[in-house]
């Protein structure tokens, strides 16, 4: 289909959130409320503006969606949701084609719903096609009105509704599909006179009618999808059912979720076939993990790029990359900018951060490397240190190939150590040593006899 617009009306202040950060900015998922429906918008059609309207905390939706590559107007006044879509005139006038409008604090809705609900709308050539559902408890919802055939008359807000409106279990989801022909006409003509003096798209629905136009809703009979969120406790059975369709999608997939209860896997991340996430894991953000990795238990994986075969254990990595055959933990932590080449070992209490660690190289126990170049088949000896920072300044340490480094050494930045290179025990090597050495740095043990307190 072609000439698809679609605004997302996102400028409400979200007071019942209780919270300095604009509604539509609080993730599910591991994901901003907003850009899961950005993403439902750009999945389900192919669009060719999509923009968005904001209000509240505007500075930081707008810095958010910057890399979204959408449009955005600014709603000065609160004044309703078709006031808000008015908003966005200016930015779709003199356009032909179909527009879909959707909330921004309903991250719960599929794109083959709306993708449904277009093609519905568009073959029956209405100018007008509201999203509903049929929920258990309506109470708080604007219903859809229909006649003894079946057709939409309009939609009542809940405050407006009579006793018999009331008990109507079809309700409005706020998600519509538009003919821009006869939308912008049809606003002009929605007034305030309501309770809260406010400028319902609802009314849209009567007034087309009235002017002798088609309109329709399709009804939705899974009620979760068309879930709104208002309060901090709406925010989580949202985020539950989010976290319930990954884990089943990943496990449909080829992916073993060992216990889906305490697995935490955000909605952009992907998984590769028969790999294994253990209990009380966490994988964020925009991580990519291989085929037959096992995950797991108690580890939280961010941001991160993770090869096939990899073995994460306890631990914590964060903005790192890991390739193929790496073994991490248990309890090591990877900071950003950390490199595991193929085959490496990063074992027990061992912290890496912004360092590249080579093939096969093993950093095995209670050791830190920090800002650092680690070559091929270099061993790393317990509690050794990359003394990199001197109170102001951080400086690099390189290390080349088949470097053995006993246990206890500080190696104080910036300091080159060439290729097979013997750092004995104990040492503080403080300048760089080239290749095929012994180097000791530290002092000559002494033994003295004890005096004897009589």
């Amino acid at each position: 289909m072609d000439n698809i617009y679609g605004v997302i009306l996102g400028a409400g202040e979200g007071t019942r959130m209780k919270s300095c950060l604009p509604k539509v900015l609080h993730k599910v998922c591991g994901k901003e409320l907003i850009f899961h429906v950005t993403d439902c918008m750009k999945t389900a059609v192919k669009m060719q503006k999509l923009v968005v309207v904001v209000g509240s905390g505007s500075d930081l939706v707008i810095k958010c969606l910057d890399k979204y590559q959408v449009d955005y107007v600014f709603q000065k006044e609160r004044l309703g949701s078709a006031h808000a879509l008015l908003c966005a005139k200016d930015k779709l006038k003199n356009l032909n084609g179909q527009l879909i409008v959707m909330c921004g604090d309903t991250p719960l809705v599929q794109s083959k719903t709306i993708k449904d609900l277009l093609k519905y709308h568009v073959k029956n050539k209405n100018s007008a096609t509201v999203l509903s559902g049929i929920i258990k408890n309506p109470f708080g919802y604007g219903r859809i009105v229909r006649d003894t055939r079946g057709k939409v008359i309009c939609i009542v807000e809940e405050k407006s509704a009579t006793e018999q409106e009331k008990q109507i279990k079809e309700i409005n989801s706020g998600i519509y599909c538009f003919d821009l022909k006869v939308l912008w006409k049809a606003l002009s003509k929605v007034d305030n006179k309501n309770n809260k003096k406010e400028y319902y798209l609802t009314d849209v629905i009567a007034i087309l009618n009235k002017d002798g136009y088609k309109t329709d809703a399709v009804a939705l009979t899974n009620e979760e999808e068309i879930l709104g969120v208002n309060t901090r406790a709406q925010l989580a059975v949202a985020d539950k059912i989010l976290r319930d369709r990954k884990n089943n999608e990943l496990m449909a997939s080829g992916v073993t979720v060992i216990n889906p209860e305490t697995t935490y896997i955000d909605a952009d991340v992907v998984i590769g076939q028969d790999t294994i996430i253990k209990p009380n894991t966490y994988i964020e953000a925009n991580t990519k993990i291989g085929r037959n990795c096992i995950i797991g238990p108690d580890t939280t994986v961010k941001d991160s790029i993770i090869a096939d075969n990899v073995f994460i254990t306890n631990s914590y990595v964060e903005s790192s990359k890991i390739e193929k055959g790496v073994n991490v933990g248990p309890f090591a932590h990877l900071r950003p900018g950390s490199v595991l080449k193929e085959n490496v070992k990063v074992g027990n209490f061992s912290e890496v951060k912004k360092s590249v660690v080579g093939y096969g190289s093993k950093v095995n126990h209670l050791s830190y490397i920090g800002d650092a170049t680690v070559g091929k088949n270099v061993n790393i000896g317990a509690g050794t240190i990359t003394c990199n920072y001197d109170g102001k300044n951080k400086f690099q340490t390189i290390i080349k190939d088949d470097v053995f480094v006993g246990s206890n050494v500080n190696l104080v930045a910036p300091v080159h150590i060439g290729s097979k290179v013997l750092i004995a025990a104990g040492s503080t090597i403080t300048d760089s040593v080239s290749s095929n050495k012994l180097v000791i740095a530290r002092e000559r043990q002494i033994v003295k006899e004890r005096k004897r307190v009589k």
